[in-house]
């Protein structure tokens, strides 16, 4: 019996820790730097152009995995677009109201804000024709019919 009692406490530590491990994910999703933010211990008031160093650097990883051609382009480009229909709900923490606390994982951001600057309202944008064009900064024009719906509803 005694036996089965450790079996269980087991099952539970071992449930918990996947339950916040998956938890950590979730937020990596929409907040690549919570990893630093947590080794840290501190709010990271992440500028526009250091989260667009980010995704540029997921794109260098994407074309180097999937190659520089179309094909490989087109691929890295629609896994950028699904990550970006993810970001797009952090809003800075300069950006909330005096007093406010950062944003937690399940909060949505306004439905308009207007960022810092033009590259920062780019990212807050919910719109998939905003997250194109960032995708185009860093991979070149679209290929023409090119059409872009997320496969989650996490957007809306």
């Amino acid at each position: 019996n005694n036996n089965n009692n450790n079996n269980n406490n087991n099952t539970t530590t071992t449930t918990t820790a996947l339950s916040r491990t998956a938890m950590l994910a979730r937020g990596a999703l929409i907040k690549p730097w919570l990893a630093t933010e947590i080794k840290e211990q501190k709010v990271w008031d992440i500028s526009a152009s250091e989260r667009f160093d980010i995704i540029q650097q997921f794109c260098h990883y994407g074309l180097e995995h999937w190659g520089s051609d179309t094909q490989g382009v087109n691929t890295t480009r629609r896994f950028l677009l699904e990550w970006l229909s993810f970001l797009h709900r952090y809003v800075p923490i300069g950006l909330l109201r005096e007093g406010t606390s950062p944003q937690k994982l399940n909060q949505r951001p306004p439905t308009f804000i207007e960022g810092r600057n033009d590259l920062e309202t780019l990212f807050l944008s919910p719109h998939c024709h905003d997250w194109i064009q960032l995708s185009e900064r860093l991979l070149g024009p679209i290929p023409e019919g090119f059409r872009f719906e997320p496969k989650h509803k996490a957007n809306s």
